[in-house]
């Protein structure tokens, strides 16, 4: 409507409100802002009520600040990895902000606000005065009072993660075009005057204020904006920066189109400055003459960050997602990583990362091999301590996964599906040692003997099972079609699967799950480890190499396993130490059991499968090969006393046998088979580990666990099976029925023994028997029948075959590691 339209009763209302806001003039510097109520229509609406439901003081709170991750360099200093941040802001100190800033600030936004008590007068009766005549909210609030805005605005923004519904609220009733926020914020802004100086007011409004996209804060704002510092921006760049605070997001000038808005504003803003007094005629016509050059510094967020450490870093942030002590649930904790303005100080060991990623590099491809999508991981941690030094993968990473390119993956293969990894790999016989802790933790040994023949197993004691036992048939063969008895120390260097089956079978499949619980392995799933007899070669379940490293560096450290841990300390943003997870310790295995277990697992490297991962470097190494059905997946875990490394190279998808997939090395041009790049990896980080970090020798056996109670084996010969296993049994040994051979001996009776009578062999050993055929019984004579003879001119017995006569076992691989398992 026209003002020739109004009202005669409209304008009288408007003409008493101007006369109401001048007499509000000299009540507002008494009373405070109460009495401006009058001109806003508020009055009926019990404004004394309004203002008891508005705190005394605005409570500041913590501003949301960019949070930084970070590694060691070989010289001690500290790396950064990654930043995060809701908002990318950095807080400074008021005498870290050039001086042309806050004169910039204060000349524009409000000239009187070393003056005034919070509320500038002139400015709310001039806006008081436009929003009579005009019929909306116009401006008006002084620096203070844009301060509380903001302080509300970052409040509701805070709970955008947790609580979207009331984070909604929050900023409607924040940024409402209504004189009752208003009036709220001019309380708000002459109570928290009486709590803060002006210099501690102006530097929170300069630290939190937006500039444009996620840039808040001044320091962001000149670092993004001019490379710069917020204390060495010049007069021209404080001033554009000013500027843009008017209207961030069409004056931000990383947009080429909005600086000829942002120059006209801050050539406003240096008017205001030589208006005000703050800078000479000269400074201000050469500012103004000045074009707006932008010099940006590209800021990203995340783990894309972190170079060959990303899958790292993205490990550290799911840590803290699964850590109660940053929030109630994952999206509070990261919500809380994202604001809290945290520096993160990891484990990491650049040394080992660049080695392992170099290495890594040379033999995985990034990208399918003829259609195979080979993965590779790499993961080392320290003895003793459960610090993660090393986690590196074949893939680049990119948190949005393989939609960039099959190079790319957002998954961590070195850790469980909970903390960012996948659903893991079958391990297989890195599993064995497990086995082979139980047999020593139940009082057998590594010299005693088992029979290793390819066969079909049945029925396994299982405590956890109906009934105390698995039942069912379990077929084992061995990769390389190995038979014979062996001992566990022969089974073990050479990965022989019938003999830790064999081995199972006299111990308790469930306890032998608890033995690798207890070392620190559980599936990434997160489901229970299984107990079937499948489990033993490691083809029952799916592991991340971060638990196989853990149960490593656990018999490294006599057989006690510490949990792993990614981070040494953290900061808040103000610079009080907060507690980052620790490691726990679990004693798995005595530590006299695991000298045992750690004497078969040196001879792994120095002369089993393990020997071409051995960096023969003078320092001892335990070691595991693992090498699934058809050889899906291959692993070499290991450690020396300082440092255990476990590698995985493998399918991603798919089942291709890594031993017919054939890779180049990129460096080198060299061709290796897919199964053999473990070895190579793992006798590089090694090799490094042990020149930086050293290794003691592991402890020695006693030769009581070594060797155990030693029985001598009686001679059999000529007994029947029945009476012969009889025999045996009683002193200790497990009797086994093999193969039936000519002998002298009666038909279906004992020929001989493996090992033969009056050797010694350890307790609980495995004596097989060998059944004659009756083939070299002498013919009966065609003479007359001789006398017969007396008690004591019985014929000797055939002598029985001596363990000699036995065929010999397949020989142990050499030193050149040819052999796999």
């Amino acid at each position: 409507m026209s003002a020739q339209g109004t009202p005669r009763g409209g304008m009288l209302a408007r003409v008493l409100a101007v006369a109401g806001a001048s007499i509000a003039g000299g009540l507002l510097i008494t009373v405070g802002v109460t009495p401006a109520l009058a001109v806003t229509g508020l009055a009926e609406n019990n404004p004394i009520g309004l203002f008891e439901t508005v705190p005394e003081y605005l409570e500041l709170g913590q501003l949301a600040q960019k949070t930084e991750i970070y590694a060691k360099n070989t010289d001690g200093s500290d790396q950064l990895l990654a930043s995060f941040y809701a908002q990318n802001r950095e807080e400074v100190a008021f005498d870290q902000v050039s001086q042309f800033v806050k004169d910039a600030a204060v000349a524009t936004e409000d000239p009187r606000f070393y003056d005034h008590g919070g509320v500038d007068l002139q400015g709310t009766i001039r806006a008081v005065l436009s929003n009579v005549f005009g019929g909306d909210l116009q401006g008006g609030s002084s620096i203070t009072q844009q301060y509380v805005k903001n302080v509300l605005v970052q409040k509701a923004e805070s709970l955008s993660d947790t609580d979207p519904a009331a984070s909604e609220a929050a900023y409607a009733e924040a940024t409402a075009t209504t004189p009752a926020r208003k009036l709220k914020e001019m309380k708000l802004a002459v109570d928290l005057e009486k709590k803060y100086s002006k210099d501690d007011i102006l530097l929170g409004y300069l630290n939190i204020a937006g500039f444009g996209g996620q840039v808040y804060g001044i320091q962001a704002a000149a670092e993004y904006y001019f490379s710069t510092s917020a204390a060495n921006l010049t007069l021209a760049q404080s001033a554009s920066l000013i500027a843009t605070v008017n209207n961030p997001n069409n004056l931000r000038i990383d947009q080429p189109e909005n600086i000829p808005e942002n120059k006209v504003r801050r050539d406003y803003v240096l008017d205001q400055m030589l208006q005000e007094g703050k800078i000479t005629q000269a400074d201000h016509d050469a500012a103004v003459a000045e074009e707006v050059v932008p010099a940006i510094a590209p800021t990203q967020t995340g783990c894309q960050t972190a170079g060959n450490a990303a899958y790292f870093c993205d490990y550290v942030t799911w840590v803290i997602r699964n850590d109660p002590a940053f929030g109630d649930d994952e999206n509070a904790r990261f919500a809380n990583f994202q604001r809290g303005g945290y520096k993160i100080y990891t484990t990491l060991d650049r040394d080992l990362q660049d080695v392992a990623t170099a290495t890594t590099n040379q033999w995985v491809p990034k990208t399918p091999v003829d259609d195979v999508n080979i993965g590779s991981a790499t993961v080392s941690m320290e003895v003793g301590t459960g610090r993660i030094l090393a986690m590196t993968q074949n893939k680049d990473y990119d948190a949005a996964g393989s939609v960039n390119g099959e190079n790319f993956s957002a998954i961590n293969f070195s850790t469980d599906t909970a903390y960012g990894g996948s659903a893991g790999f079958q391990v297989g016989s890195t599993y064995k040692v497990f086995t082979l802790a139980q047999w020593l933790a139940n009082g057998h040994t590594i010299y005693e003997t088992v029979n290793g023949r390819e066969r079909t197993f049945d029925d396994f004691p299982a405590s956890c099972a109906p009934g105390g036992e698995w039942n069912g048939e379990f077929e084992v063969n061995n990769d390389d079609g190995e038979n014979g008895t062996f001992s566990v120390l022969q089974g073990t260097m050479r990965s022989i699967n019938t003999v830790f089956v064999a081995m199972a079978q006299q111990l308790d499949l469930c306890a032998i799950r608890d033995q690798a619980a207890a070392f620190g392995v559980k599936t990434a799933s997160g489901a229970e480890l299984s107990y079937f007899p499948s489990a033993i070669l490691g083809s029952a379940d799916q592991i991340a190499p971060l638990s196989m490293v853990t149960a490593f560096a656990g018999f490294a450290n006599n057989g006690s396993a510490c949990s792993a841990i990614a981070i040494d300390s953290i900061t808040d943003s103000a610079g009080a130490a907060v507690q980052p997870p620790v490691t726990t310790c679990n004693q798995a295995l005595s530590p006299e059991l695991t000298a045992v277990a750690t004497d078969a697992l040196q001879d792994v490297v120095t002369g089993g499968t393990a020997a071409a991962s051995d960096p023969d470097d003078g320092i001892e190494h335990i070691g595991k090969t693992g090498t699934t059905d058809d050889a899906v997946h291959t692993w070499m875990d290991g450690a020396s006393s300082r440092v255990a490394t476990v590698v995985w190279v493998g399918n991603i998808t798919g089942d291709a046998s890594m031993r017919r997939v054939l890779v180049e090395n990129t460096e080198t041009g060299r061709d290796a088979y897919a199964s053999n790049v473990r070895h190579y990896i793992w006798n590089a980080v090694m090799t490094r580990a042990d020149e930086k970090y050293g290794g003691d020798d592991f402890a020695d056996p006693s030769s009581a666990l070594l060797n155990g109670r030693q029985v001598t084996v009686p001679n059999v010969t000529g007994q029947s099976v029945d009476a012969a296993t009889e025999t045996l049994e009683d002193l200790g040994f497990d009797v086994e029925e093999g193969a039936t051979v000519d002998s002298a001996a009666a038909a279906g009776t004992v020929a001989g023994t493996d090992p033969g009578a009056g050797t010694t062999a350890p307790r609980y050993s495995s004596i097989t028997l060998l059944v004659s055929n009756g083939s070299q019984v002498p013919a009966p004579a065609t003479q007359a029948p001789a006398a017969t003879p007396t008690a004591t001119e019985t014929p000797e017995a055939t002598p029985a075959p001596t363990a000699t006569e036995t065929p010999t076992p397949t020989p142990t691989p050499t030193a050149t590691g040819e052999v796999e398992e």
